[in-house]
Parts: C-alpha cells; structure tokens; sequence
C-alpha cells in the first residue's frame, strides 16, 4: 500500500537513510556500553556498572523507537552487525581492555560524536525534508545523548569547588578535594 503523509518518496527515504545512521551509531554505542558493563573493574565498579546497566536500557529503549520510527515512513531499518558498522560513525575498540576512565571517556567521545551528528540531522530533516515529526523525535534523542554525555563527563570532573561554588584551581591542580 503507497505512503501519503504529505513527504516525497525522496524526501522519506533521506530521513529513512539519516534515521538509519542514527540506529548504526546507537547500536555500537549500545554493545560498547553493555561491554564495559561487563568488563569494568576498580574501586568505581559498582557506581559504573550501575550507571552502564541505566545507559543500555535507555539505549535499547532508543534503538525500537528509532527502529519503528523508519518503520512509520515506509523503510526499512538496518539490522545486521556488518550494515551497523558501515553506517556509524563511531568506531569499536575490538581487542582491547581499556582502565574504567578510559571506558569513561571512550563513552563521552562517542556520545558527543552522536549528539554532533544529531544536531545536523535535526536540521536537515526539517530543512531539506521538511519532516517536523522525525526533526522533534530527533531532538527528543539528542537530549537523551546529552544526559548521558554529562552524566559520564560528572564522573570524570575531578575539579574542586569552593563552597561558594567557584573552582579552587589550586586544589585541582593537587588532585585533593574540599
């Protein structure tokens, strides 16, 4: 049965190809969160694990919806690890086993990785697409990228503060907290 929800057969099937590498980049990004799930050890295992287990579900929450958000436009989502791995843009890290901080900061580059992309993609898909509904679903995706960005980024910040809220830079460059 044809579509007619007011795109172009064009305009759908760009949106289906930007939504497509955004389901690519949130697949890695999932098996890379779930394996370091498993993988980190150290005195903030518990705190990580934990906060891996939350990321992976939203994750997984994230990949359906944008999975039957291409569904709704009458395309097909990616679905084999081959074809999610040439549509991302985040790379793995096969082979190796990296420090919890380093799993940490692996996982904030390519979250902002994905939340630069997103945002071009907001754009395009209004601007050039002129589909609203998949520009708002995107920004909804962005944001939820952004707080996990930050939520990892917090753990990393071992800046100091004053209890007036500034920065104590000498405390800083120490490593000692107040």
């Amino acid at each position: 049965m044809s579509i007619n929800i007011g795109l172009s057969e064009k305009e759908r099937q760009g949106v289906v190809d930007i939504l497509n590498n955004v389901l690519a980049d949130a697949y890695l990004l999932l098996i890379k969160t779930k394996k370091y799930h498993w993988d980190v050890i150290g005195p903030q295992f518990r705190t990580l694990h934990q906060l891996w287990e939350e990321h992976y579900e939203a994750l997984t929450i994230s990949i359906d919806a944008i999975a039957e958000r291409v569904r709704m436009l009458n395309g097909y989502p990616l679905g084999t690890a081959a074809a999610f791995i040439k549509h991302a843009s985040i790379k793995e890290h096969s082979g190796d086993l990296p420090s919890a901080q380093e799993m940490v900061q692996r996982l904030v580059v390519d979250h902002e990785q994905v939340i630069r992309n997103v945002r071009g993609y907001i754009e395009q898909t209004s601007e050039e697409f002129k589909d609203e509904g998949t520009a708002d679903f995107l920004t909804g995706l962005m944001q939820e990228h952004e707080e996990m960005a930050w939520m990892l980024r917090s753990f990393l910040d071992g800046e100091a503060f004053e209890s007036s809220g500034k920065r104590d830079k000498e405390l800083v460059s120490k490593g000692s907290r107040k």
